[in-house]
């Protein structure tokens, strides 16, 4: 089995200053940068889900970026970063979500910000679910991948972090059809872990100086962290990262998917985690619980097969809507995979039947009117 260290740090703020000592202190152990050579070419694969000001603490914010392009610029790299956000990939879109982020400064400092829109079809062998897949071809270019990602709840997932980061070299309007491939989310996490092993992130690392709470991982509030969490290995770091939010391991799909492949150690306690990771642990953060963890252990029904479609049916989370929110722009509609949303009298409906719970819906309705629901068993179980 592949372990990791896991480096935890203070970052009390976004200041320059701090964003930038607070990278060189969390790789310090990691190897810092030495391995960065002149001439090198570097992706940086931010988050970047949607076009957002940095104080809703939806993408990673851009002092972080900004302060690691510098520091590997300085060793004569060159710096491009990108994602892919849930909308159309193109230059209209890309432009206004670099700038509601605040990354002109990336370029003033010799950063690149991505504006390659062209894809490719792979063909990945060993993975599990996505044997084939369609990327962004920008990352094509880089010698190396830098997992920059921000820590969220996730509607689908339980938690948006290092391993979940990387389905944005999706291309934009594809994942929905991604969703509706994978709708089981162990599947779905299979998929993630599978482009995880493709990419190969030589660093990853976390920004959790705000991190986001409740409806993530885009309409959720702001919950002050204050700290950077680093590691070579993605999964690693989430398990981290769930322990620090209060959520059982196994209620991460992803986390699971990567202890079924061995890739990641089965309990917390294994990690070797350097700093006082306790200290940051926020009170009272809202996650999104996932059901996963009232049904399996290590991938195994603790009911037996017996009456597991009755309980999935009164366990599973689904998105619902709040309709007093809900100002009929139809993106969820628009966005849904399996078309099971229409509007009606100026509001979004969801057809129960035919809904597979992607919560692509929720993730990128512009107000927040569709959140994630649990049944009154599922939040009875999880106390």
């Amino acid at each position: 089995m592949k372990t990791d260290l896991v480096h935890i740090v203070p970052c009390a703020d976004y200041e320059p200053a701090h964003c930038e000592a607070a990278i060189l202190d969390a790789l310090q152990p990691l190897g810092g940068l030495d391995w960065v050579t002149p001439g090198m070419k570097i992706a940086i694969k931010a988050n970047f889900v949607a076009a957002a000001k940095p104080d809703r603490a939806v993408t990673t914010h851009p002092n972080l970026l900004i302060a690691l392009s510098k520091l590997l610029i300085e060793r004569g790299a060159s710096v491009t970063i990108g994602d892919s956000p849930g909308n159309l990939y193109n230059a209209a879109v890309l432009n206004r979500v670099y700038a509601l982020a605040g990354l002109e400064k990336a370029e003033r400092i010799g950063a690149v910000l991505n504006r390659d829109f062209s894809e490719k079809q792979t063909y990945a062998p060993d993975a599990v679910q996505a044997k084939t897949f369609t990327y962004t071809r920008w990352l094509d270019d880089a010698d190396a991948i830098i997992n920059f990602c921000k820590l969220k709840s996730h509607g689908m997932m339980a938690l948006s972090c290092a391993a979940k980061n990387l389905f944005g070299v999706i291309p934009g309007t594809m994942k929905p059809e991604y969703h509706y491939r994978f709708p089981n989310p162990n599947d779905f996490a299979d998929m993630i872990v599978d482009l995880d092993e493709y990419f190969k992130p030589v660093l990853n690392l976390c920004d959790a100086v705000e991190a986001m709470e409740g409806n993530g991982p885009t309409q959720g509030t702001p919950k002050y962290v204050g700290c950077l969490i680093a590691s070579k290995d993605p999964h690693c770091l989430d398990l981290l990262a769930a322990s620090l939010l209060g959520l059982d391991p196994y209620e991460v799909p992803t986390i699971a998917a990567a202890r079924r492949r061995d890739l990641v150690p089965e309990r917390f306690e294994d990690l070797t985690v350097l700093g006082d990771w306790k200290a940051f642990r926020p009170t009272g953060f809202v996650c999104i619980r996932n059901r996963n963890s009232l049904l399996f252990v290590n991938g195994t029904s603790m009911f037996g097969r017996i009456g597991q479609k009755a309980l999935n049916l009164c366990l599973e989370s689904r998105p619902e809507v709040r309709r007093k929110e809900c100002i009929g722009c139809g993106r969820c509609a628009n966005v849904c995979p399996a078309h099971t949303i229409e509007m009606k009298n100026g509001k979004a409906l969801i057809r129960r039947k035919h809904c597979i719970k992607c919560f692509c819906c929720q993730e990128f309705c512009p107000k927040g009117a569709m959140v994630v629901h649990r049944t009154p068993i599922a939040r009875l179980l999880n106390k």
